[in-house]
């Protein structure tokens, strides 16, 4: 069957024009002016609109067993709320139990994930270290098109990766042309401060954001940048929520290295005052790690994101419902951590970045898609308007209104960190590998149409580091 889209404005992260957009057999394949639509076809007016690259969301985790419970949200219901909010592609993580064979986790996620309604990858998650996990990193990478491994500096006692994981993981990925990601908070300060809070009597959500303070998450963020600095090996650091390690990002970039920032929708709208809310449940609902931050921190984010020291927005999708989250009623530290946010994503960014002026439409494209694409090796087929990629497309009327509600979402979660908001600017339509899945709040979806996205390594890439880093090498001169 093939679509297309007629009257539109085509915005991609380098350019915006008028242009049609023919869709045929999962592909684009024309873009151009005055398209004329073959027999059959489904035609979608845009006019007025704006079409979009889909959303690539590079951090959920769907039915995730975390914390003596499993996320309430799974692959189907997450992959089809994430298409109602014109995201087509997640990528979500693999993670290993200690001393669990990585190959086997890997497998056991992607039959979980059977059921997607849209496509997705996975990252996969270094939580211990031997010879058998050297090796199954590279019939990841070689065999399954793994290109990114996952490590915790938190969580200790759990799945917390030390300094020895960290630097024999970082070497590999280098070998293998893989990119290491980081979630950046130094969990021995974090287990300590835990301790002390709850022995102090501070057992309620507000001891969260107590025991997580920024500057863990700065300490974090520079070791691993500056493990990756001699290891020579690119990083990428997801969910940055404060300005310290934003500051360490861009302290890296502007030395040359290859440092690249992901901040959560969340992070940016949302204020740590939330734990201090009179009802647990309220309260409760919004424990993540890292916690929400102060307004500093948010207006810090947002400047990263427009200066291009963050690249990225994610949602680290990983939803708990109240009777999940009661568990910490007398204890902070048992609160199962996780939020939700895939179907709202890029609706709140563009009501409060592109609706208040800090981010043009093109860089919206950049920061919800494209730049996704690019860091995890997947662009052109995604991320892009153009003939020979995926057709996965979303098209955005700026002038629809909605308030968010989780009366209304597509999440399986009972409540919504956004709830309330007005926002102006969403999908009318939603189209995964060529077929509209959603039209003017109507979500029609098939379960298993999602397919597993390979993702090549960076080998060429990885081949010219090594090669400037050889040069760097000081050279004996004959006298």
């Amino acid at each position: 069957m093939s679509v297309l889209i007629k009257g539109g404005t085509v915005v991609n992260a380098e350019q915006s024009l008028r242009a049609d957009v023919l869709c045929d057999n999962g592909l684009i394949i024309a873009v151009g002016r005055d398209l004329d639509a073959p027999s059959g076809a489904t035609v979608v007016d845009a006019g007025g609109q704006y079409v979009m690259p889909g959303g690539i969301d590079p951090h959920t985790h769907m039915q995730l067993p975390f914390m003596g419970t499993i996320a309430s949200e799974d692959f189907e219901s997450g992959t089809a709320a994430g298409l109602a909010g014109g995201t087509t592609m997640i990528i979500d993580f693999v993670i290993p139990g200690p001393q669990q064979n990585i190959i086997e986790a890997y497998h056991q996620w992607r039959e979980w994930a059977e059921k997607s309604v849209s496509d997705y990858s996975f990252h996969v998650a270094i939580t211990w270290w031997d010879d058998s996990v050297h090796d199954d990193m590279g019939t990841l990478v070689r065999d399954y098109g793994v290109n990114s491994f996952k490590h915790f500096m938190a969580y200790k006692g759990a799945i917390m990766a030390d300094d020895e994981i960290l630097v024999n993981s970082f070497a590999r990925s280098l070998e293998l042309g893989a990119i290491p990601t980081v979630h950046a908070e130094n969990g021995e300060l974090v287990f300590r401060l835990q301790k002390e809070l709850y022995e102090k009597g501070i057992t309620g959500p507000e001891a969260h954001p107590l025991s997580r303070p920024p500057e863990c998450e700065g300490e974090a963020a520079n070791r691993a940048i500056r493990i990756a600095e001699v290891l020579k090996v690119p990083l990428y650091i997801v969910h940055n929520s404060c300005r310290q390690s934003l500051e360490a990002i861009t302290r890296a970039r502007n030395e040359g290295q290859r440092v690249f920032g992901e901040v959560l929708a969340g992070h940016l709208m949302i204020d740590d005052s939330i734990y201090r809310h009179e009802d647990f449940e309220v309260a409760a609902a919004h424990v993540m790690s890292p916690p929400f931050r102060s307004s500093e921190h948010q207006d810090a984010l947002w400047r990263g994101l427009q200066s291009g020291n963050l690249q990225t927005t994610a949602t680290d999708h990983c939803c708990f419902c109240a009777d999940q989250k009661a568990a910490g009623k007398d204890d902070f530290r048992l609160i199962p951590n996780g939020t939700g946010g895939v179907e709202n994503r890029m609706e709140v960014l563009w009501h409060h970045g592109v609706g208040t002026g800090r981010l043009t439409m093109n860089e919206f494209v950049k920061v919800t898609s494209t730049n996704a694409a690019q860091i995890f090796n997947i662009y052109p087929r995604k991320g892009s308007i153009s003939v020979g990629a995926d057709a996965d497309i979303v098209v955005w009327d700026p002038e629809a209104t909605k308030t968010i509600s989780t009366k209304t979402d597509h999440q399986n979660v009972d409540y919504n960190i956004f709830e309330g908001m007005e926002i102006k600017g969403c999908p009318s339509h939603t189209l995964s590998q060529g077929k509209v899945v959603y039209a003017n709040g109507e979500l029609t979806v098939e379960r298993g149409a999602g397919r597993y996205v390979d993702r090549p390594p960076f080998a060429a890439y990885y081949d010219a580091l090594q090669k400037q880093a050889s040069l760097a090498e000081p050279v004996a001169v004959k006298r």
